[in-house]
């Protein structure tokens, strides 16, 4: 949305994400709630970034997309029979704890500004690339 110079809409992005446009409405309706985008109806609509990337962390859109499951893995039963499932259970559940708070502390100090500063010297590399691969080429 930062590099488009207007509003965005939802069949647009769902395109360029491979996904349904309900998906990315769902999902942008989180972020609206948190500030972090808006969205105008009507011919020439869509969505627009509604504040600075630097305000925005990947906490913060975790958070505003409802604080989704970061670890996939996890005990196969939560109150096992088994004394042995139990002990591990329990040395697993800590470990899975702490892992997980590293990751959101760290999403805390990531920004969107400095993602997107990423991929726009990424993007320039692949230019870059493309036109020395262009010109060695021909």
């Amino acid at each position: 949305m930062e590099r488009q110079g207007g509003p965005v809409t939802s069949e647009a992005l769902s395109r360029a994400m491979d996904t349904n446009p309900v998906v990315i409405r769902r999902t942008l309706a989180g972020l609206r709630d948190e500030g972090y985008v808006r969205s105008e109806k009507g011919h020439g609509g869509g969505w627009t970034l509604a504040c600075d990337l630097s305000d925005v962390t990947l906490r913060g859109v975790y958070n505003a997309l409802g604080s989704p499951t970061l670890l996939a893995i996890g005990n196969r039963s939560k109150s096992p029979d088994c004394l042995v499932e139990q002990a591990v259970n329990n040395a697993l559940d800590e470990a899975f704890h702490d892992a997980q708070e590293l990751l959101l502390t760290r999403f805390g100090e990531v920004t969107l500004d400095v993602m997107s500063a990423d991929l726009r010297d990424r993007l320039a590399a692949i230019g870059k690339h493309r036109e020395t691969e262009h010109v060695h080429g021909s």
